[in-house]
């Protein structure tokens, strides 16, 4: 009987947190769904936000997953949002077709660029990507009749999503619209992350001369990854240049690349969720910041970046992971 009860208070506590880990997300897709209803002055904002959870989420694939650390994933999102902003210009405004042209074309420039660079690893992989970065943002600054330059790209609207739902300032449509694309995109990460194409990625990432020895084809892996994430970040970038209907020459700064590799930082790389925690986290630290002291909010930016990646290497969630792994074992005992 003894043995009995001790093995309940074992496993009950197991079966309880996988439910949480379940009820939990779902639970916060759903106070998400109703930010337009209770709080409507912070839509705007919010649509800012899952912008930029979807850009972090497919910077999370390849740093959290894959292994590759890039300072030129900016490229990517100005790829995606000029080439939706310019469609909308001269050929269509259609949201869906300018935002699945914005997934093309960053995916093809991924390709391009990611069938060179991938060639290498590690620090000349991370020199490489700063170089495509820096060559697009030249590119951009140049075509002036095209992007605007330095400028941006002005006077961009688009027609009501599906015919229907027009973007208007209160921003409604524009926020349901970029969270049924953030929940899409989550849901094809998720299952490319668990499937054994992820596992392969973890391995490459734990080893990659181990998963060579057994015959993973570690080159193929890694661009079929980047272009994935590079379509995500051309969607995002789409995304962005809809909402705001302005596309500017930031898009594809270094600035934005660093920013969104802070973002992940802080949330925790490879976890899925590390996006949707960190993104809202360095937003509303950084509006802080820059209302408390405009000519040096940096600072506080740096010191912060500082002593998470001292203190907390594993973000936010990687921090509540050891405290409930803590907990676990008190509990144990």
């Amino acid at each position: 009987m003894t043995d009995r009860s001790n093995a309940a208070v074992l496993v009950l506590p197991q079966a309880g947190t996988v439910g949480a880990r379940k009820i939990l997300p779902m639970l916060l897709w759903v106070a998400a769904l109703a930010i337009p209803t209770f709080a409507p002055g912070y839509t705007p904002l919010a649509s800012q936000i899952v912008v930029m959870i979807l850009f972090a989420l497919s910077l999370d694939l390849l740093v959290g997953f894959t292994g590759i650390v890039t300072l030129g994933h900016a490229a990517l999102f100005g790829a995606g949002a000029y080439t939706a902003g310019i469609m909308a210009l001269r050929l269509t405004n259609d949201p869906l077709i300018t935002a699945l042209s914005g997934m093309a074309v960053a995916a093809l420039v991924g390709l391009v660029t990611g069938s060179c660079m991938l060639r290498t690893k590690g620090l000349a992989f991370l020199v490489l990507s700063l170089a495509a970065a820096f060559m697009l943002h030249e590119l951009a600054n140049m075509a002036t009749s095209v992007t605007g330059g330095d400028d941006g790209l002005q006077g961009v609207s688009f027609a009501p999503l599906l015919g229907v739902f027009e973007f208007d300032f209160r921003g409604q449509t524009a926020f349901y619209y970029s969270l049924a694309c953030l929940f899409a995109a989550f849901l094809l990460v998720r299952r490319v992350v668990n499937s054994p194409f992820g596992w392969s990625l973890r391995g490459i990432r734990e080893n990659d001369g181990r998963m060579r020895a057994i015959g993973c084809p570690i080159y193929r892996r890694r661009l079929a990854a980047y272009v994935i994430s590079s379509a995500l970040a051309g969607l995002a970038g789409a995304l962005q240049a809809q909402i705001t209907q302005f596309v500017a020459l930031r898009s594809l700064s270094l600035e934005l690349s660093g920013d969104v590799l802070i973002m992940l930082i802080l949330g925790g790389a490879g976890r899925l969720y590390g996006a949707f925690v960190g993104v809202p986290l360095f937003m509303f630290a950084q509006d802080l910041l820059a209302k408390e002291d405009p000519a040096n909010w940096y600072l506080g930016q740096g010191v912060i970046l500082l002593v998470m990646t001292l203190f907390v290497p594993g973000g936010v969630l990687g921090l509540v992971e050891r405290v409930r792994r803590s907990l676990g074992r008190g509990g144990r005992r």
